[in-house]
């Protein structure tokens, strides 16, 4: 089984991505969703922020404005979320991955927005960026109820670049011009990476590898 993560800055479409591959019937774990499920009502976060951030969770729910307010500005505090966070969803997406090898899928994949900065892409057979051009990035963004230009400045700091993701990406899908182009462009992705034309990143895990048990892939064409 291949496992191929799903990564690009905030507003380069990759909602939009995630949708079309779900139509192709391909399995995406999200991990905006694991997020949601954490820090909801019975989440296996709650308990942890309400101790580490105080005033941020109400009736056993984690309000997401609040916490927002005091990790936007504040990197110590955003690193301390983060500490709490992501080996939860890491493990969320381990989870995800095993029960899809156990269902025999040949393709799965992980929806992660912050996969470099968290290094997801340890997980990962292949890496698909979506990626648009800077200003429809910024029209995207500032259309969203509640953003402002200094909101989506602090988040851009907080995320890799998208030259960056670009670079380290082994597929880059441009989302810039139609829907219908991405869906070409990520149909194509999705057959290459099938028929096996690829060949395998060399960062994934061999203990990793071993413990899903998974086949040996393909060979894959890398981008670039």
């Amino acid at each position: 089984m291949l496992v191929i993560g799903l990564t690009g800055s905030i507003g380069m479409g990759k909602s939009s991505a995630v949708s079309m591959l779900r139509r192709m019937g391909i399995p995406v774990h999200d991990a905006d969703a694991a997020v949601h499920d954490l820090i909801g009502a019975g989440g296996g976060a709650v308990e942890e922020i309400a101790k580490a951030f105080r005033g941020v969770v109400d009736k056993g729910v984690v309000d997401r404005k609040r916490l927002g307010d005091k990790v936007f500005k504040d990197p110590a505090a955003r690193a301390k979320l983060e500490a709490i966070l992501h080996p939860r969803v890491r493990r969320a997406a381990r989870d995800f991955i095993k029960r899809q090898v156990r269902r025999r899928r040949d393709l799965v994949v992980l929806d992660i927005p912050l996969l470099f900065e968290t290094g997801g892409e340890r997980l990962c057979d292949a890496v698909i960026v979506v990626s648009a051009p800077p200003t429809i990035q910024r029209q995207r963004v500032l259309s969203r109820p509640g953003m402002t230009a200094e909101k989506f400045a602090g988040i851009l700091s907080a995320q890799v670049s998208d030259r960056e993701k670009r670079q380290r990406a082994d597929f880059v899908v441009e989302t810039g011009l139609s829907k219908g182009q991405t869906l070409r462009h990520l149909t194509a992705v999705v057959r290459m990476l099938r028929g096996g034309r690829w060949a395998p990143r060399r960062s994934v895990r061999r203990s990793v590898r071993r413990k899903l048990r998974r086949r040996p892939p393909g060979v894959l064409r890398r981008h670039g």
